[in-house]
């Protein structure tokens, strides 16, 4: 069985102050074991070296939001993999809803900033997802898979041993709603039958594909348990260190089944 991976989202919250208590409560929370799950934060930018120091000696690990894809130049305001690499990330959120829809980010352009993560040593995590009006269409297939192969394009098979896929429904995100375990699970099967044919099946028994949506300690371990969901990509619920510390347990938890 494939190990759950947990990564919190922050998103634009938790200035340095408060980073540091969210990441001292959770560690303190932290205290069953983590067998068989992974747990990652992605803090702002303003809050990654402050994080690596806090996170020292714990399971926790260090990924950014966002990532640009030169590692110097005249791009104000931009961040680079090398940068990231050097507060300590090990991973990178790239291609996020919000990235697409309010700074216009291509699936070309996910696709250039997953392989630049890859060759610069960090982790992606190449999100997808249908919007809202593209479910009521029934196109979510679709939509999903274009974005899955686009976004994968020359990506290696053993590059793809080192990439997190996470299927978040645009209108789930932030909304209150979430897919059930069971339209979840139909799309996350979709996303591994798509990396079975575009590399082989080995490959796809082995990528992480993540649920991203809304995921809240309510209906976490229903949705972990789901065959094809190997963890989630938390929003507003990592923000409180009791409901991220729950939703990690169902995690564990849904491992041990």
């Amino acid at each position: 069985m494939r190990p759950k991976v947990i990564a919190g989202n922050w998103k634009l919250n938790k200035d340095v102050g408060e980073s540091e208590k969210l990441i001292t409560e959770l560690k303190a929370a932290l205290k069953f074991p983590l067998e068989k799950t992974r747990v990652i934060i992605c803090p702002p930018f303003t809050s990654l070296a402050l994080a690596r120091k806090l996170i020292e000696g714990t399971v926790i690990e260090l990924g950014a939001q966002n990532m640009y894809i030169e590692d110097e130049g005249a791009f104000t305001g931009e961040i680079s993999p090398k940068m990231l690499r050097s507060v300590g990330c090990t991973y990178v959120i790239v291609g996020h809803s919000e990235r697409r829809q309010f700074f216009k980010e291509t699936n070309e352009l996910v696709n250039k900033k997953a392989k630049k993560a890859l060759v610069s040593g960090l982790l992606p995590i190449i999100c997808v997802g249908e919007t809202l009006e593209e479910r009521e269409k029934n196109i979510t297939d679709q939509i999903v898979s274009v974005q899955v192969k686009s976004c994968l394009k020359d990506l290696s098979s053993s590059d793809m041993e080192k990439v997190i896929i996470a299927y978040e429904p645009v209108w789930a995100i932030g909304t209150g709603k979430n897919a059930t375990p069971q339209q979840a699970q139909e799309v996350h099967q979709l996303i591994r039958k798509l990396v079975g044919q575009l590399y082989s099946w080995v490959v796809a028994e082995k990528v992480f594909i993540q649920y991203g949506g809304s995921v809240k300690p309510d209906n976490a371990l229903e949705l972990l348990k789901q065959p094809d969901i190997d963890g989630a990509l938390v929003g507003g619920a990592c923000l409180k260190a009791d409901s991220f510390t729950s939703i990690i347990e169902a995690a564990v938890r849904s491992s041990q089944n």
